[in-house]
C-alpha cells in the first residue's frame, strides 16, 4: 500500500507550520479542497480567525478555494461586509452605532454593495502578507506575488501582482495551459497522481506538453 499524505489531518508533517485549511475552518460559506494548506510559523491552525475577515454567513456571499493551493503566511481573504456603503453622499455606517443612529438608519448589512462569491482555483500560490478582495475569481494554476492586493480576477495559469495586483504574463502558452485546464491532473485519484508527479515536476515542458496530449487521448 502507497505511504500516501492524508488529506484529513490539520499538520501532514512534523514541521507543524503548514495546515491543510480545510480541516481547521468551519463556518458555513466557505469550502476548500484537499491538500490545500496554509504556511505560517505562527499558530496556522488559526488561519480562520486571523485570516479570513469580516465574514459573516448571514451576508450571503462564499469563500471558495480549490485543491492543492499553496497560500503563503499573512494572506488576508476580505469578505464583503468589510465594504461600506458606497451608495451615498456619506460611507460612515451610523446604523451599528445603536441609539438614535439606528434608529434613523436602514440595516446596515442590507446596503453594503454585494461583490459576490471569491473563488480561489486549483494549484494556486498566493503570496506572502497578500490580500484578496471580496468577489474576485483567481484562476487555476495562477500565482499572486507577495504583497499583491488582488482587486479583479486573474486569468488561469497567470502570473499577477502589486497593489492593486495586475497582469504580468501568461506561465505557458496557450496549448500548454489549455492541456493543463483539460487534465485537471488535481482531481485524479491518489494512485494515478503519484503516478503522474514525475510529469508535474518535469522542467522540460515540451516533454510534458507530449505527455499530457498521450493521456488525454487515451
Amino acid at each position: 500500500m502507497l505511504n500516501l499524505p492524508d488529506p484529513d489531518v490539520i499538520f501532514p508533517n512534523e514541521y507543524k507550520t503548514s495546515c491543510f485549511i480545510k480541516n481547521v475552518v468551519k463556518a458555513p460559506n466557505i469550502s476548500i479542497g484537499d491538500y490545500t494548506y496554509y504556511d505560517d510559523t505562527d499558530d496556522p491552525a488559526g488561519f480562520e480567525q486571523k485570516n479570513i475577515l469580516f465574514n459573516y454567513p448571514e451576508f450571503g456571499d462564499k469563500l471558495v478555494i480549490g485543491k492543492f493551493c499553496q497560500i503563503a503566511a499573512g494572506t488576508k481573504f476580505i469578505m464583503g461586509p468589510a465594504n461600506h456603503r458606497i451608495s451615498s453622499v456619506t460611507t460612515y455606517p451610523f446604523n451599528v452605532f445603536g441609539g438614535a443612529w439606528s434608529e434613523n438608519t436602514p440595516p446596515h448589512m442590507s446596503q453594503l454593495p454585494f461583490k459576490g462569491d471569491t473563488i480561489i482555483g486549483n494549484d494556486v500560490w498566493i503570496g506572502r502578507e497578500s490580500v484578496i478582495m471580496p468577489g474576485v475569481k483567481i484562476g487555476d494554476g495562477a500565482i499572486i506575488g507577495a504583497y499583491s492586493v488582488v482587486t479583479k480576477d486573474v486569468p488561469p495559469y497567470s502570473v499577477a501582482g502589486g497593489n492593486p495586483a495586475k497582469f504580468i504574463k501568461k506561465r505557458f502558452d496557450e496549448e500548454l495551459i489549455e492541456l493543463l485546464l483539460k487534465i485537471k491532473w488535481w482531481d485524479f485519484e491518489p494512485e494515478k497522481l503519484v503516478q503522474f508527479l514525475p510529469l508535474l515536476c518535469e522542467p522540460d515542458l515540451d516533454k510534458v506538453r507530449m505527455q499530457l496530449r498521450r493521456e488525454l487521448d487515451k
